[in-house]
């Protein structure tokens, strides 16, 4: 027979687990592809969409701008893509996917909450609802309601910011 004590021990392990499955998959991109999950989502978005512009790509990572440009500085600095100005309207910069960026996406697995979002899309509707509920009620047992949460699943060091980005970057956590 188990305690409340023992239930409680039993969600704290699993809470410990699932963090720890994202940390193992945020190392696992890094130390093979040399890429954090915003990096390589960012990555493959821009060659998803050809040539985005950093505001068109910003919005469709659900990250913002200034993020989204560290980012791209990051990924270019390693040849993986290229920025062109438009002939037409000189302010205006397209993100190209370069042939070795196109190399990486090909060997790079898939995003650790895509395959979760799988998962959840073969639950009943009724499950998804109370796993929704129990999740936000242990983000409120954890005061973390009003931390941000960026759409991608990643753990690490937090470094202090680099000239010119924000305070709190927005899921790239993992500077290069």
């Amino acid at each position: 027979m188990s305690t409340s004590h023992d239930i409680e021990d039993d969600i704290v392990a699993a809470i410990r687990r699932v963090i720890r499955a994202i940390d193992l998959q945020s190392r696992r991109l890094l130390d093979r592809y040399e890429l954090t999950g915003p990096q390589l989502a960012t990555l493959r978005t821009a060659a998803q969409l050809g040539a985005p512009s950093i505001g068109t790509l910003a919005r469709a990572v659900h990250l913002s701008q200034p993020t989204v440009t560290g980012i791209l500085n990051r990924l270019e600095r390693r040849g993986l893509i290229a920025r062109e100005r438009s002939s037409d309207d000189r302010r205006s910069v397209a993100i190209r996917v370069t042939p070795a960026g196109r190399e990486l996406l090909a060997q790079a697995p898939s995003l650790l909450q895509d395959q979760f979002r799988d998962e959840l899309a073969r639950l009943e509707e009724w499950e998804r609802h109370w796993l929704l509920a129990a999740l936000q009620r242990i983000a409120s047992m954890m005061d973390a309601e009003t931390i941000d949460a960026s759409p991608y699943l990643e753990t690490g060091p937090v470094s202090p910011p680099e000239e010119g980005e924000s305070e709190v970057p927005e899921g790239d956590s993992t500077r290069r």
